[in-house]
């Protein structure tokens, strides 16, 4: 299956969020999958820093010659929120340079050039996807399928300060703007991703494999939960596991049995008090609008678990 993944990649810098690095492993080490590129995008780290650390951790994998080109730096109709990556993470990964070009173009010119045989995953702000079917609305129809790790469809954030989930909310004109496009949408959202979780015994055991990413997977899963449990310590949970967001999105294109699905219709909303909520008509009205995706509701948690430390623990 030919797949692009788009990512804020934060894996790599410790006490960063790691399931996007988890997800590109996940990409990696399922011979389901042929990865053909991973673009960068603005989001948990700003996209310099996350271009680094995309080129870096394929490194690590094993698969240096997966391109990786630079996307958006700031929200599509924001860009005073442009960031630039540390002092340090640029002296420790500076030397880790992406291929020329644009994500959103690159995004496009793949698509275009095998219509219907190209998945798109994207697991970060949608800023580069919505920008890539700009440029040519055919994107949207030629593109296989899009799935998303974004969006809370059967819940909410409880959240003032962040009413929508977080890829949503960076970037909610981005968000909407793909969900009205008409590409085929698989959505998976926070209610669900929630559920899965690694544990502190599951990074003992990866970092016990005697496997180089393994070992490096296992510290940076320690340090994120430690960093958790610092700033939340009154959750149970985030003392002694992290949320796996973005490889659930990803084992669910081979494994669509791990989750269950729904057909809805989905819009995201942009105004300042409700930014990023994802609005989800699940269809049981006489007057229900036609479905424009399909989110997932529930999760077989053992197997997704299974299936993941089994593909990506050792590898």
């Amino acid at each position: 299956m030919r797949v692009i993944l788009d990512t804020d990649m934060g894996m790599g810098v410790p006490g960063m969020e790691i399931d996007d690095g988890f997800a590109l492993a996940l990409l990696v080490a399922d011979p389901a999958f042929d990865l053909e590129l991973v673009t960068s995008v603005n989001g948990n780290v700003d996209v310099e820093t996350g271009t680094y650390l995309s080129v870096e951790l394929l490194d690590r994998l094993r698969r240096p010659d997966v391109p990786v080109v630079r996307g958006a730096a700031a929200p599509l109709v924001e860009p005073e929120r442009v960031r630039s990556a540390p002092d340090e993470v640029r002296a420790a990964f500076g030397h880790r340079t992406p291929v020329p070009g644009f994500a959103a173009a690159e995004i496009a010119r793949l698509v275009l050039e095998s219509p219907g045989e190209i998945t798109l995953v994207a697991i970060g702000p949608l800023t580069n996807v919505a920008a890539a079917i700009a440029l040519d609305p055919r994107v949207a129809t030629a593109i296989k399928e899009i799935v998303v790790m974004g969006g809370v469809y059967l819940g909410q954030t409880n959240r003032g300060r962040m009413p929508g989930e977080f890829n949503f909310w960076v970037d909610p004109h981005a968000a909407r703007a793909v969900v009205r496009s008409g590409a085929t949408l698989r959505l998976v959202g926070l209610d669900v991703t929630q559920r899965v979780r690694l544990t502190r015994q599951h990074a003992a055991t990866m970092a016990a494999s005697g496997r180089p990413f393994g070992a490096f997977a296992g510290d940076c899963t320690v340090a994120w939960i430690d960093k958790m449990s610092r700033e939340f310590p009154g959750d149970a949970d985030l003392a002694d596991s992290c949320a796996m967001h973005d490889p659930l999105a990803v084992a669910s294109i081979t494994h669509p049995e791990l989750v269950t699905w729904a057909p809805a219709h989905v819009d995201v909303a942009v105004g300042d008090e409700a930014r990023g909520v994802a609005i989800a008509d699940l269809l049981t009205g006489k007057d229900a609008p036609e479905p424009n995706a399909t989110i997932a509701t529930a999760v077989d948690v053992d197997g997704f678990l299974d299936y993941f430390l089994t593909t990506v623990a050792t590898y």
